[in-house]
């Protein structure tokens, strides 16, 4: 299967093969718009529309995507559930009702897994998502392989569509080996051993003017113990730079203190 090339406003990169999302006969463009950009944060590109009930295109779809147009403009328009599978190989139907059929019931992480390797094949596969206020039909969910259930809470089981989307799409953004994208401090470069050395000093001057170290004698386990704890704290070079910063500004107000004493 070929990969969905997008620009780095839509979502920068590559999308590689992914499952296909389908969505029956939903009710409201900004729930289809919200689970389309759902779905383009996790990597899913490939929507489905059975029979949407204010047809298609729809403007609020289009405004509640918020830039998974891709998605949105994609999106293919089909009459019954039947056609939009209809040349797909594995297909899951999302529930959250008990059904009298025997369907593997899978959670969402082991659908996921199930829907992985039949991807990397080359099978198209699908899963499905009912309409907001009763779910899919008993004969939509038949056409099925298995179900997908989401763990909720019984007493509140109800689940917007684009949530629901949301945590498929999540969870095979996981099975598909997606990692968190680096950033704050794990991005940052930790300082180098003589930016800490330098550090470690400024601070020991700064103390000595302050006649920090007493008694005398206790002053090599002093010193000691603030080198451990400011080696062990893992200082980027940038942090190091701000505590210098601060050491100084520090170091002339009690100058200025001093002065003023005087």
């Amino acid at each position: 299967m070929s990969e969905t090339r997008i620009s780095r406003r839509d979502g920068s990169g590559a999308l590689g093969p992914a499952p296909i999302f389908v969505l029956v006969e939903p009710q409201m463009g900004e729930n289809i718009g919200a689970a389309a950009r759902a779905m383009l944060n996790f990597g899913v590109a490939e929507l489905r529309l059975v029979n949407p009930r204010d047809g298609w295109p729809n403007p609020a779809a289009a405004a509640m995507a918020s830039g998974a147009s891709l998605v949105v403009d994609g999106a293919r328009i089909v009459a019954t559930t039947a056609e939009a599978i209809a040349d797909c190989r594995y297909v899951l139907a999302t529930t959250a009702r008990a059904r009298e059929m025997h369907l593997p019931v899978l959670t969402p992480a082991a659908a996921a897994a199930a829907l992985k390797p039949r991807i990397d094949r080359g099978e198209k596969c699908a899963v499905l998502f009912g309409p907001e206020r009763a779910g899919l039909s008993n004969e939509d969910v038949a056409r099925a392989d298995g179900v997908i259930s989401i763990p909720v809470n019984p007493a509140f089981a109800s689940l917007n569509l684009a949530q629901a989307a949301l945590i498929v799409a999540y969870e095979w953004a996981i099975a598909d080996g997606r990692e968190a994208a680096p950033g704050g401090l794990d991005a940052a470069p930790p300082a180098t051993k003589e930016d800490l050395e330098r550090l470690i000093a400024h601070l020991f001057g700064a103390l000595d003017e302050a006649r920090y170290f007493f008694p005398p004698d206790k002053r090599p386990i002093m010193e000691r113990n603030l080198r451990v704890a400011f080696l062990r704290a893992g200082f980027t070079e940038a942090e190091v730079r701000t505590l210098r910063g601060v050491i100084k500004a520090l170091g002339r107000r009690g100058n200025e203190d001093h002065k003023s004493d005087g």
